[in-house]
């Protein structure tokens, strides 16, 4: 009976352990990468986000809001990879961006890329967003946009991006969600709405099947306005047509063995010689042989 106790003890162990170990392996490769279903708080959050300052490249069709800062590595990857895979679906890709704010007395961001933030809020120009993105963090100076730091109307607009994000990361921390970014809200076929702290790739792969997005995209496919693949860029330069190359001339006493053979018993055609003919010399006047004497 003792040995029965012992060993039911050890198998109940055995199995809590492989019951934690397969949870974990659940939570870590799975569970923690899935979105989140926001049923607190939706209509705060959607009137934030109306009457935030997005941008887009346009479409029209289901909204999909990107909230992030500039410096965010995990965003440019994932507006890269995956925003021409959603506008594929007819998903219209909406741009957040904000500044960060002082961290321990120390700056989270620049006098450019603030004077940048508050330009974007105002104007809502996806060309001065492209041109930002495509330019070096460090290579980037704002020419010609007028300063935050100074401004009172512009660096307020800088304080209202700011505080819209700690009011939405209040409204998502009671859905339990940890904020990271870039931080992804969208609405499912069902109308749920839905949002991801999407820093890892493996969240994307959830988004794209809520959104039947394509997981691949033709480079055919990309909008012209994100840039063009290699092969297309190619394509389109304007090479000349060159024609087959013409046949050489082999130099005179020279056989040329790509000539094509003659059949047996029949002569060979005679090349022409393109040697100039050499001119004829006149006749030299010849002397008489009779003498005439007078």
């Amino acid at each position: 009976m003792r040995r029965f106790f012992v060993w039911s003890a050890l198998a109940a162990v055995i199995g809590l352990v492989i019951a934690g170990g397969g949870y974990w392996a659940y939570w870590n490769f799975h569970a923690r990468f899935q979105p989140v279903t926001v049923t607190r708080n939706q209509a705060e959050i959607q009137r934030l986000l109306d009457e935030s300052s997005w941008i887009s490249a346009g479409g029209g069709g289901e909204p999909l809001y990107v909230i992030g800062y500039r410096d965010s590595q995990a965003m440019q990857n994932y507006e890269r990879e995956e925003a021409p895979k959603l506008r594929a679906a007819g998903v219209e890709v909406r741009i957040i961006v904000f500044a960060r704010p002082d961290r321990e007395g120390l700056a989270q961001s620049t006098a450019a890329e603030r004077a940048t933030v508050a330009d974007l809020w105002l104007t809502r120009d996806w060309t001065l967003y492209q041109r930002w993105t495509a330019t070096p963090v460090r290579n980037w100076t704002a020419a010609g946009i007028p300063a935050a730091d100074g401004n009172l109307a512009r660096a307020a607009v800088v304080d209202a991006g700011r505080e819209f994000v700690a009011a939405l990361s209040r409204n998502l921390g009671d859905a339990g969600l940890q904020i990271q970014y870039p931080l992804i809200i969208w609405r499912d076929r069902e109308g749920f709405m839905k949002a991801c702290a999407c820093s890892d790739k493996r969240s994307w792969t959830f988004i794209r099947d809520d959104l039947d997005a394509p997981d691949q995209i033709a480079p055919a496919a990309v909008n012209p306005e994100q840039g063009f693949p290699a092969d297309a860029a190619e394509a389109a330069l304007p090479y000349p047509v060159l024609g087959p190359p013409a046949a050489a001339t082999p130099p005179e006493g020279v056989v040329d063995t790509a000539a094509p053979a003659t059949e047996p018993g029949t002569e060979a055609p005679r090349p022409t010689s393109t040697r100039p003919a050499a001119p004829r010399k006149a006749p030299e006047a010849t002397q008489s042989a009779e003498t005439t004497f007078f």
